[in-house]
């Protein structure tokens, strides 16, 4: 099984994404070491001229419904081979894990780039949330273009580390102009203290955090407020402490928790808010099955629910 980069670009209709390709594979120094299979599926103002393309040779497919992206159709283009890799240029209106999903064996994202229209981030992200959330999950990089100089970051720097707190963000404002973001994010609580107090607030930023920064998070005390979840797969000693945790949009609620070992866990019931004093510690599990964070339990007590329930970030 031959593996074959995929470059994704995403982003909404006007966003530059036809502009970014096309001046990759025009570019002198594009295309050496092999050809490249460019898969559109969406039609822009800005048109591709392969007559400019550079290098042995671009071929272009276009996928012109999401129907369209499948497994039988990108499996095809695969088996008719004569490229090294692919270029996407993704539709702004599908969503990404559509053609996650229908990619052939060996294809492997190398690259994932979400751009977006500054004068038009905030009006899509608002009516539109799922599907600009989609695509900064899981970007490696951001670009807003068409910014102005002296603009407010913040607001698009928030939107973004909502939905992904390592990927990279830049900000264009014309050709050859580009600034990185430089913006430090910092955990509302002191990881330096003895024992760490998590209000109810920060339970998402925290949950996040300790899932992928796991090591930072070995040997340290926690006191924070959630619900108990059983399951009759786990042994006596053991239950599953967390909250309902809100991403993007209530379509998207799920319960976010962490296995915790407490000598009292047959007394509880589901559904229970405690507040805990637990110990983290990095471990495999069978729960897990791999590597993760778990919480010792040395102090739990009933309390009342937090305000709202579910956490958001």
């Amino acid at each position: 099984m031959r593996e074959v980069p995929v470059y994704f670009f995403t982003g909404f209709l006007g966003a530059g994404k036809t502009t970014f390709i096309k001046e990759t594979l025009e570019h002198h120094e594009f295309g050496d070491d092999g050809r490249t299979l460019l898969l559109i599926c969406e039609n822009g103002e800005a048109q591709y001229e392969p007559e400019k393309f550079v290098g042995p040779g671009v071929r272009v497919e276009r996928i012109k419904s999401e129907a369209e992206l499948n497994e039988v159709n990108l499996g095809r283009m695969e088996r008719q081979g004569g490229f090294d890799r692919v270029v996407v240029e993704m539709n702004g209106m599908w969503e990404n894990q559509k053609f996650f999903a229908a990619m052939p064996r060996g294809w492997l994202i190398a690259q994932e780039m979400a751009l977006f229209d500054t004068r038009t981030f905030m009006m899509y992200n608002k009516n539109m949330r799922q599907l600009c959330f989609n695509k900064m999950q899981t970007a490696d990089l951001v670009v807003f273009n068409r910014c102005e100089k002296g603009f407010d970051k913040m607001p698009y720097h928030k939107e973004v580390r909502i939905a992904n707190r390592k990927n990279m963000i830049v900000y264009e404002y014309g050709p050859d102009d580009i600034e990185p973001d430089d913006i430090v994010d910092p955990l509302p609580y002191d990881m330096k203290a003895s024992q760490i107090k998590i209000e109810d607030d920060w339970y998402a930023e925290w949950y996040r955090d300790i899932n992928e920064n796991e090591d930072d998070y070995d040997g340290k005390t926690f006191i924070i407020k959630g619900r108990v979840a059983l399951s009759e797969e786990l042994p006596e000693g053991q239950f599953a402490f967390g909250r309902h945790v809100m991403t993007c949009c209530e379509a998207d609620i799920q319960f976010a928790g962490l296995l915790a070992y407490y000598s009292g866990a047959e007394k509880l019931s589901v559904g229970d808010w405690v507040e805990i004093t637990a110990k983290v510690r990095c471990e495999y599990t069978e729960a897990y099955k791999e590597k993760g964070p778990v919480l010792y339990i040395k102090k739990l007590a009933k309390c009342e629910p937090c305000d709202p329930e579910v956490a958001t970030f």
